[in-house]
């Protein structure tokens, strides 16, 4: 017999998700635009219900919508996080496709785009236990919604952004995986399956 899996309350995945985006995001520096936007508050966090690709789909287009129609003074990047919904990464891997068709039909190409973020996240070019791949581990499915303006922004703001990337697997590389482990920013036991 098989013990069934909890699901964790939205205040679990927010403070899972939180934790994940201080503690590795901005505190290994992978994304050195992620410090100013979160410390002035400008993260909406939001945990969909969806327990299918369709549901999902709908709190996307909703999301996308609420990011564009908002000041980027009070909101300036959403987390769509679905702990219920695409947790195999293949799933996921294939739903990034929908998400490009519904960047196109809301016309919000060079608007919004979308970064994902997945507990086991694989680069293509890399084995599955190759410790860069935590640049993109989350504790749950995530979805990005950014917008293009503030991206550019941050870019043009940054010496040498192209080298974040290199410099990101570095960072991983000295990390390692026990290093990674320490940093705490898995889901909570029990509640990924």
């Amino acid at each position: 017999m098989t013990a069934e899996k909890t699901m964790p309350s939205h205040d679990q995945v927010i403070a899972a998700t939180r934790l994940w985006l201080q503690r590795a995001v901005i505190g290994l520096n992978l994304c050195p635009f992620a410090k100013g936007v979160h410390g002035k508050g400008l993260v909406r966090y939001v945990v969909s219900e969806a327990q299918d690709e369709e549901d999902l789909l709908g709190d996307l287009e909703r999301e996308l919508e609420v990011l564009r129609a908002a000041p980027p003074e009070e909101v300036d990047t959403t987390l769509l996080i679905h702990p219920m919904v695409l947790n195999a990464f293949a799933d996921f891997v294939r739903f990034l496709d929908l998400v490009e068709v519904v960047l196109r039909t809301q016309r919000l190409q060079g608007v919004l785009q979308v970064a994902s973020f997945h507990p086991d996240y694989v680069f293509a070019d890399s084995e599955a236990d190759d410790i860069t791949n935590c640049t993109n581990r989350s504790p749950f499915p995530t979805l990005h919604l950014l917008r293009e303006a503030s991206l550019d922004r941050a870019v043009a703001a940054f010496p040498d952004a192209a080298a974040i990337y290199e410099r990101n697997m570095q960072t991983l590389r000295e990390l390692g995986h026990a290093g990674w482990r320490e940093l705490g920013v898995s889901a909570p036991s029990g509640n990924r399956e």
